[in-house]
């Protein structure tokens, strides 16, 4: 009883079967059937091959949502080379509130202005890396990809024995409020003050003022070695001892998760201008490099994603699947239209179909007429 239910069972999943095989002996194989076969696998191998390259590749992923963190503190990463004397210059923070903002990170180191040739020709491929950043957004991904955790390489100092230094590097970093602020570079030494602060300008020479400046580096938030912020390389020559320059920056709150770091970082666009400062002319102000920062209430996510292995073996079998069922298709439709061709213009197999017969029932060309019928 048991043998006959498991018969039974059988019976019925063999009638199931939605792959039926075809006897050998009813396969014919033909020249033309093997090469369309070769051309179907060539492209299934190619088309596969790049798939896994498609695979392999990482593409980045940005959401926006409301910044909600309001109490920590925003850290500036400063390094800027003045052509001033340091003991001629100060650097400090006055943020909204009216707050000073102590500037004990910061160092002053006096160099040279003009950069060895070694330095100035990673200058000049970060000026051109930055103009391609311009016009190739797609790039910051990629700098986003390479980003690496940990502190960014130290700056070999550009100082030249033969002459005295005629510049002030000052490089370190500050927290700050996160509230707008204004970081500026001017004349004199920054003391407190009841109702800010001031700087001892008065016993500086304007004979002395020169901002011309370099920005090697300059970017809010954890520093991370690979990426490269809109400063970054900014050189300014002025022709002028009295002149200001302007910069104003809006900066956004980023997190960014890549296969190599996660970190909270801040990414930030700039307006730059500049002006003479010239009271008889009506142009007022103060000589100097000021830098006015204000913080977006979006906050921008980035996360580097990747294909997932169900979704690369899914399309790999619609690669293949589809190309071994288009071939097939293509091969019997190509067939069928030699077939009605050759049989409308009595071609190949059918032009001896119509051939008169003999007496004897066999063709004229001597072939039995039986042999015609199919």
């Amino acid at each position: 009883m048991r043998r006959l239910t498991k018969k039974k069972a059988l019976t019925l999943v063999k009638e199931l079967d939605a792959f039926p095989k075809v006897p050998e002996s009813y396969v014919e194989s033909t020249a033309s059937g093997g090469t369309v076969s070769l051309i179907a696998f060539t492209l299934m191998a190619v088309l596969a091959f790049l798939e896994f390259f498609v695979y392999r590749n990482t593409w980045m992923k940005y959401e926006y949502e409301v910044d909600k963190d309001f109490s920590s503190k925003l850290r500036i990463n400063v390094d800027i080379t003045v052509a001033m004397k340091c003991q001629y210059i100060g650097a400090d923070v006055l943020d909204l509130a009216e707050t000073m903002v102590a500037s004990d990170g910061l160092k002053y180191e006096p160099v040279n202005f003009e950069l060895p040739p070694e330095q100035r020709l990673w200058h000049m491929t970060l000026l051109h890396i930055q103009e391609r950043l311009k016009v190739e957004h797609s790039l910051q991904d990629v700098l986003f990809k390479t980003a690496v955790k940990g502190a960014p390489p130290g700056k070999t100092p550009s100082r030249d024995s033969s002459s005295p230094p005629n510049a002030c590097r000052i490089y370190g970093h500050l927290y700050v409020n996160k509230v707008a602020g204004n970081f500026h570079i001017t004349v004199g030494k920054s003391i407190p003050h009841p109702r800010g602060h001031a700087h001892l300008a008065a016993l500086v020479s304007h004979d002395s003022y020169n901002f011309s400046h370099r920005i090697d580096h300059l970017s809010f938030g954890e520093a991370i070695p690979g990426l490269i912020s809109p400063l970054d390389g900014t050189e300014k020559i002025s022709a002028d001892y009295n002149h200001m320059f302007q910069y104003f920056i809006t900066i956004v709150p980023t997190k960014l998760n890549t296969y190599k770091v996660s970190a909270e970082t801040h990414q930030y666009s700039v307006t730059e201008r500049e002006r003479v400062i010239n009271h008889a002319a009506g142009s007022h102000g103060v000589s100097g490099i000021f830098m006015k920062y204000d913080i977006s209430s979006l906050m921008v996510k980035v996360t580097e994603q990747h294909m997932p292995l169900w979704k690369f073996l899914v399309r790999l079998c619609g690669i293949i699947g589809g190309i071994f069922s288009t071939t097939g298709m293509i091969h019997g439709l190509v067939g069928f239209l030699v077939d009605v061709a050759c049989c409308r213009f009595k071609m190949g197999v059918y032009q001896h179909l119509d051939a008169p017969l003999n007496p004897q029932g066999e063709a004229q060309n001597g072939i039995p007429a039986e042999n015609f019928i199919q």
